[in-house]
């Protein structure tokens, strides 16, 4: 699979360089901080002057980098986004890597809460010919994810969690990864504008604690996993340990990962090879510099 990722545009002819100054004069004056890079990534992304005037435009409104080209850069692959849709980050890259060093021969994959899709195709990527399925309840992610999992043919779902899944993948999923969202909801307001005025609520907002979700997705899991097959999702520092006890209270053989050089926190839950029976042990952490 090239670096590109499968769904990277055609070559067309970039606008002129001339433009160059223009743009990041723009930028800088819009307060982006990256505005040389991210003036290089506008030209290099747009095919006329016209997409270029366009771009800048929509940037110095404020919309995210990656809403504006269209796509974001994620664990060596091209995500194609559309507007409005989640934008993955990069400390997410962390999770994926985790699940791959937890079930690095998982055979059936699937990506709750999958925003652009862009864990379920990275996993895809790099698990080849597994069978991989993502899901999420607003109708633009599916599409986005459907066209990011299509060189894997990958499926991707609308609907509620697991009500989403086909039933078939019952109790055979080898990696389930739910990043779901985990802000409080009395937080949303402190959150950079970028996410807070141009991401959808409902991939941000996770109820009172910003646990709602993951516990939902916790409960769950066991009927879904394989016996080995591991739930992964991402969380915050303060949120961690009720995390885990969710993962615990759920049967799950749990850990936590963390990279401090991402700020990453990834809870990892095992089903058991055999029927939990009430004995789980107590959740262990791990802690990964990265």
């Amino acid at each position: 699979m090239p670096p590109s990722g499968p769904s990277s545009p055609s070559p067309s002819p970039s606008p002129s360089r001339s433009s160059a100054a223009a743009v990041v004069s723009a930028l800088r004056a819009a307060g982006c901080v990256f505005a040389e890079d991210e003036a290089e990534l506008i030209l290099a992304t747009a095919r006329t002057e016209d997409e270029v005037s366009s771009m800048v435009d929509r940037r110095v409104a404020g919309l995210p980098l990656e809403q504006v080209l269209g796509w974001a850069r994620f664990h060596g692959l091209r995500v194609v986004l559309e507007p409005g849709v989640f934008v993955p980050r990069r400390r997410t890259e962390f999770l994926v890597d985790q699940a791959l060093a937890q079930a690095p021969d998982a055979r059936v994959v699937v990506d709750l809460c999958c925003g652009s899709g862009a864990l379920g195709a990275a996993l895809a990527g790099a698990l080849d010919g597994a069978e991989v399925h993502a899901a999420d309840i607003d109708p633009a992610a599916v599409r986005c994810a459907r066209r990011n999992l299509a060189a894997f043919t990958g499926r991707a779902h609308q609907g509620d969690l697991y009500d989403a899944l086909p039933a078939a993948l019952r109790g055979r999923v080898g990696i389930l990864t739910a990043n779901v969202p985990y802000v409080p909801t009395g937080e949303l307001p402190l959150l950079p504008a970028e996410a807070r005025d141009h991401e959808p609520r409902a991939a941000l907002d996770g109820g009172p604690d910003g646990l709602d979700l993951l516990r939902r997705v916790a409960v769950g899991a066991p009927q879904w996993l394989a016996p080995g097959g591991c739930l992964l999702s991402e969380t915050s520092e303060r949120q961690a340990p009720a995390a885990v006890r969710a993962f615990t209270d759920a049967g799950l053989t749990t850990r936590l990962a963390v990279s401090e050089e991402l700020s990453a926190h990834v809870v990892i839950g095992v089903r058991p090879q055999d029927p939990p029976g009430g004995g789980e042990g107590p959740a262990q952490a791990s802690r990964t510099s990265r």
